[in-house]
């Protein structure tokens, strides 16, 4: 029987940069009746976010860094005091995965990795759903019963995926490392999901044939995928997924570098040593009053920021020229259009260049653009968006509740691979994702005997060279559960007793030499080769299945019809 029929309960959780939510629902009700978590903890006499999608993702420990104190909104913010030095939350530990460059990730203190804080706010998460879960449902085993589909950018590799894997189960959410009622989807991907049961329909495109993009914007990363919509309310992925850094905080690191230049750079970093709860309160500000209103239509509009009200302890650390010419501007900031334009238009700028680049790669014509997350509901990137693609997309929109697609797209992928199992029809799911595009080619080292023409310094010391094998190339199309099989594989020594399969990747579309650059080891899967005296005539088969957010890999042992099958050890890097 297989793990789907004991489902009873899906959550979909968005685990975001800067803010974090989720959506559940009991696989025996309609879509409909998906719920999104809108109440969070509250501390100090916070609202902790009562009717809000999100909370933040930041945690606050105790002063030796033993236990979590605070978690979510309550960790972030404080009202200014301008005598107590406040402890800084530790947050954007997320930008630790992806390939995100060193300078945008945040400095977390010793005693505190960044798989420990993933882990740490996992648990803290973890505690609330369950409890949330058993109140609703009091017959359910959470560990059993419920399955969880986190959502990951798109860039995250294998490994990526690996090191979510091994802290949600060390934040005690999964039973053991490899368990299945934890699924992975990409946060594009969710959206695109549940695009196809609301903004499709409420546009008149649910049409088999009918392609779409989605632009997940959020905090830290944004996010594309395009879709094809398929017979039976299925996608097909039409081309590569992609995603980079240039989420909504990055405008708010533009408006902190403005900050530092008004006032200098030593007394904005004082200010967040020692008040951080008031640099945030500046920054929320700027978010609440400037960055969010900005349509980019008023070019006569002029904002001001009174220093002395929203961060009193700011005026001890201005000192010299800057302290003179604060004083004589009565500590107010001007912000004039062109200096709050110049903040969005870099970041702007590169997500319409990857929306452009994605309709390039397409060979489909876009029949709609559907801006999601929090930073998709800005009118000037909407705006800039039309202006660029207004003549070759058709319909450029946000569906309705844009920053908890994700999660609700993550629960019905879930509710999906239920019914697929139980062959429900209720909602006519199947399993939503039929096709997937592959972003890197995958392969396996082998060791034929070295030949003429094989580099010189490359010869073992048994005459053989180690080579990369290809199994499936970048930009291959793949179907949900799609094997790719290498057969006839053989030791390499007649009295060899183990055979090691070192399954590689590489974004490159095609590689020789498993220490290219680029290439990286994604795991080992070791089989047994008992029958010693058949020698080197013992042949396997490889294969890799694709399709699922996670590679499994399988071996076939042909001599003894011994299978081994896992979704292997990954390595953490």
């Amino acid at each position: 029987m297989s793990w789907k029929t004991d489902i009873r309960v899906v959550v979909g959780i968005d685990f975001g940069t800067t803010y974090s939510g989720f959506s559940l629902s009991h696989v025996e009700e309609d879509i409909k009746g998906i719920s999104t978590n809108d109440e969070w903890p509250a501390v100090m006499g916070l609202s902790g976010g009562i009717g809000q999608l999100k909370t933040n993702t930041a945690l606050q420990y105790t002063d030796d860094f033993e236990e979590v104190e605070l978690w979510g909104q309550p960790a972030m913010y404080k009202k200014p005091n301008k005598k107590n030095k406040e402890k800084k939350p530790i947050e954007l530990f997320k930008l630790f995965l992806g390939n995100c460059i060193d300078k945008y990730k945040p400095k977390l203190p010793k005693k505190v990795t960044y798989k420990r804080a993933i882990t740490d706010y996992l648990c803290e998460v973890g505690k609330f759903i369950k409890e949330i879960v058993t109140q609703k449902w009091t017959e359910i085993d959470f560990m059993q019963d419920v399955l969880l589909v986190l959502t990951v950018p798109a860039e995250y590799s294998e490994n990526d995926k690996a090191i979510m894997r091994e802290c949600l189960f060390n934040a005690g959410l999964i039973a053991d490392k490899c368990s299945e009622k934890l699924q992975f989807t990409t946060e594009p991907e969710a959206a695109a999901i549940y695009c196809m049961y609301s903004t499709l329909r409420e546009h008149e495109l649910a049409e088999p044939g009918t392609t779409f993009m989605i632009v997940d914007c959020g905090g830290g990363t944004v996010d594309l995928t395009t879709r094809k919509l398929l017979e039976g309310n299925q996608l097909g992925e039409v081309t590569e997924r992609a995603g980079d850094f240039c989420g909504s905080t990055f405008i708010d690191k533009k408006f902190i570098e403005l900050l530092k230049r008004e006032v200098g750079k030593s007394a904005v970093n004082s200010l967040n040593e020692n008040h951080y709860g008031q640099l945030q309160y500046i920054v929320q500000e700027f978010c609440q009053n400037i960055k969010l209103p900005f349509t980019g239509d008023d070019p006569d509009v002029n904002h001001e920021m009174d220093l002395e009200d929203i961060a009193p302890a700011l005026l001890e650390y201005v000192t010299g020229s800057e302290k003179d010419l604060m004083e004589r501007k009565e500590w107010i900031i001007e912000l004039d259009f062109n200096t709050v334009k110049s903040m969005f238009d870099p970041i702007v700028d590169r997500i319409i260049e990857m929306i452009r680049v994605q309709l390039d790669n397409s060979s489909k014509k876009c029949s709609a653009i559907f801006l999601v997350g929090g930073f998709g509901q800005s009118k000037y990137l909407q705006t800039r968006i039309e202006e660029e693609f207004n003549d070759l997309v058709d319909n450029i929109s946000i569906p309705t509740s844009p920053i908890a697609a994700v999660s609700r797209g993550a629960t019905i992928y879930g509710k999906s691979l239920y019914e697929s199992e139980n062959l429900k029809t209720t909602n006519n799911l199947k399993c939503v994702i039929a096709t997937r595009v592959l972003n890197h080619t995958f392969g396996i080292k082998i060791s034929p005997l070295w030949e003429d023409g094989d580099p010189p310094d490359r010869i073992t010391t048994n005459e053989r060279i180690h080579k990369f094998h290809c199994i499936v190339e970048r930009k291959t199309e793949v179907n949900t559960n799609q094997e790719f099989l290498v057969e006839n594989l053989v030791p390499t020594h007649p009295d060899q007793t183990k055979l090691s399969f070192e399954i590689f990747y590489t974004k490159e579309y095609s590689a020789v030499y498993c220490d290219e650059p680029g290439m990286t080891l994604l795991g080992n899967l070791i089989i047994d080769l008992p029958d010693v005296n058949l020698g080197i005539k013992r042949r396997c088969t490889f294969s890799l299945t694709f399709g699922d957010m996670e590679i499994k890999a399988k071996a076939f042992n042909q001599t003894n019809g011994q299978n081994y099958q896992t979704n292997f050890e990954l390595n953490n890097i």
